[in-house]
């Protein structure tokens, strides 16, 4: 495609008459750029007066609340830009645009002039400086009817859309071995500043920073409703944009230049978080709630899931589905999780995913009702039938997806078909190190999450007898999920299931016993965890009443030799994997 032809300034255009146009430009485009020498206007030759008077009411014939008629377009996202474009285009648009942006919307077929033909200044330096020019800035942040003379003397011409995104900075840090320098090109001038002076112009610009809000606008200005109010939500976006960048690059460099070994954690931190849904109320009913989410979240995570059918979700249906979520993202195997109040009463794995549901169902059966489940498989017909099966009452369930067999048993067969809310989530892969936040009066508590794997290298048997394979297996599985248990956690478990939970308690033993109560029978034979270290031989003498077999915790305790001993007296094996999972 044809570079377009070089824009003259609007004081050389009242001497020298209209530029020639390009063959590619629309008829809207072309009529607007030579409104000025419509047939018929009078202007006497090198009289200012004359040509601000021209150019005054040039500018009130072409712009109006519902008929922008520039738009500049600098994008390191193109998602969509290209349709944007062409749309504006329709609507009598005329784009310019910077190198990059310009060659994908001419290889697109949008007829469109390159900025340094507007500025008349090249694009320098690698490409570092281009925007960053009185002529751009000038033309977002003038004001039709009181600039209108700054327009004329300086061949200024306003724009009235500007469509820019940033340079991938998150993106970038985030690779694997990043220099400082490859992460410092990452960070956008032109974008940012663009953006702020559009923002700021909103009564008369509208500024576009999410490639999701370029249909909303075409169809604004097409139902003449791109007013000031609608500018302003688009201004207010933008600034959180730049808001955003800004603080990941004051994250990034603050880490860089941190004296600290450990660079995980800068000296000054600002996570930014997006307003996702108003909540009905928080824990409770007299408290107020809203879900908002990480800026830079992946797509597998709670903040990523999408809902398919059911009720509204609440706060507490939010915390317990992410829970969910997370246990069954610990098992390569077909995995099924029941939580209530954010702790598993039930959990299994199995040859299949409705057997591992089954399973998992039978882990406490009472506090299985009104649960949320997590699975980490597509739902078939048969697990399907399984989640209502007895009377079965479930508020929600997690899965990366739902067959659709199994989409119209759920919310067809059971008593609370449109209630229960499904949600599909892809499935992570555990060790992504993300941080975990915790509100304290006065702060913020920051920690790494607890999603690294256990080296199993660091576990050591230390009684007489040794695990059988079988208790093994059950060892493996009873340690991931016992983690996702709250402090003080005994978890016990029999072929690949919970059978008892004891959960949250002031002492390792009371949890102890409440984990055997809650098993009954199923607890002979079964294996332990234990979050942490047992203080005292007691929790071990408990554990043997119930009838188990092997025990897997940390160690670390000053009287380990007595809970060691207490062990062998028992014939119980024990593992010390060396990592405590504390969960408060």
């Amino acid at each position: 495609m044809p570079r377009s032809p070089r824009l003259v300034g609007i004081w050389d255009r009242v001497h020298a008459g209209p530029p020639p146009l390009r063959t590619n430009a629309s008829s809207s485009a072309r009529e607007i750029l030579a409104s000025p020498f419509r047939s018929g206007s009078k202007i006497e030759t090198g009289s200012v007066d004359s040509a601000v008077h021209i150019l005054k009411r040039s500018l009130a014939e072409q712009m109006s609340e519902s008929a922008p008629r520039r738009a500049l377009m600098s994008v390191t996202d193109k998602t969509g830009i290209d349709t944007f474009a062409a749309g504006l285009v329709e609507l009598g648009f005329e784009i310019i645009s910077t190198g990059g942006t310009r060659r994908f919307l001419e290889d697109a077929g949008v007829p469109v002039i390159d900025i340094s033909d507007y500025t008349g200044f090249p694009e320098v330096m690698d490409g570092r400086v281009k925007t960053l020019h009185p002529k751009v800035h000038g033309a977002l942040l003038g004001r039709p009817g009181t600039d209108d003379s700054v327009f004329a003397d300086h061949g200024i011409v306003p724009f009235q859309i500007v469509a820019v995104n940033l340079y991938a900075f998150a993106e970038t840090i985030a690779k694997p071995d990043v220099t400082v320098e490859q992460a410092i090109e990452q960070i956008d001038i032109g974008g940012p500043s663009m953006i702020r002076s559009a923002a700021k112009n909103h009564k008369f610009v509208g500024v576009v920073t999410k490639p999701e809000d370029y249909g909303s606008v075409l169809n604004a200005i097409k139902e003449d409703t791109f007013d000031t109010a609608f500018r302003r939500k688009l201004a207010a976006t933008a600034f959180e944009t730049t808001a955003s960048y800004d603080r990941g690059i004051a994250n990034y460099m603050a880490t860089v230049t941190s004296e600290d070994e450990d660079k995980t954690f800068p000296p000054t931190f600002a996570p930014a978080f997006t307003k996702q849904a108003s909540l009905r109320y928080g824990e409770n009913p007299h408290q107020a709630a809203a879900f908002y989410l990480e800026n830079d979240a992946p797509a597998a995570s709670l903040a990523g899931a999408v809902q398919r059918n059911g009720k509204d979700l609440s706060y507490n249906n939010l915390f317990d589905l992410d829970a969910a979520y997370l246990i069954s993202t610990e098992f390569e195997e077909p995995a099924a999780v029941v939580i209530k109040h954010s702790n598993p009463c039930g959990c299994a794995i199995g040859s299949t995913l409705a057997e591992a549901t089954e399973a998992a169902f039978l882990g406490d059966p009472v506090s299985a009702f009104g649960s949320i489940v997590g699975l980490n498989r597509e739902v078939d017909a048969e697990t399907a039938e399984r989640l209502w099966a007895e009377g079965r009452f479930v508020e929600a369930i997690i899965a990366p997806s739902f067959s659709d067999a199994a989409f119209e048993i759920l919310t067809t067969k059971p008593k609370w078909k449109k209630n229960v809310r499904l949600m599909e989530c892809p499935q992570s892969e555990p060790g992504q190190s993300m941080l975990d936040y915790r509100r304290v009066s006065g702060g913020l508590l920051v920690q790494e999450r607890d999603d690294q794997a256990d080296p199993e290298e660091d576990w050591k048997v230390v009684t007489t007898r040794q695990p059988t394979d079988d208790e093994l297996r059950d060892l493996r599985f009873a340690w991931r999920a016992c983690k996702y248990v709250k402090s003080n956690a005994i978890l016990l478990a029999k072929e690949g299931a919970v059978v008892g939970v004891g959960a949250g308690q002031m002492s390792r033993l009371d949890s102890s016993f409440i984990a055997a109560h809650k098993a009954g029978d199923r607890s002979k034979g079964s294996v332990l965890a234990s979050d942490a270290f047992f203080p005292f031989r007691d929790g071990v003498d408990e554990a043997a009443k119930a009838g188990v077999t092997a025990i897997i915790e940390p160690g670390g305790s000053r009287r380990d030799d007595e809970v060691i001993a207490a062990c062998n007296e028992h014939n119980i094996a024990m593992i010390f994997t060396a990592r405590r999972h504390f969960r408060h």
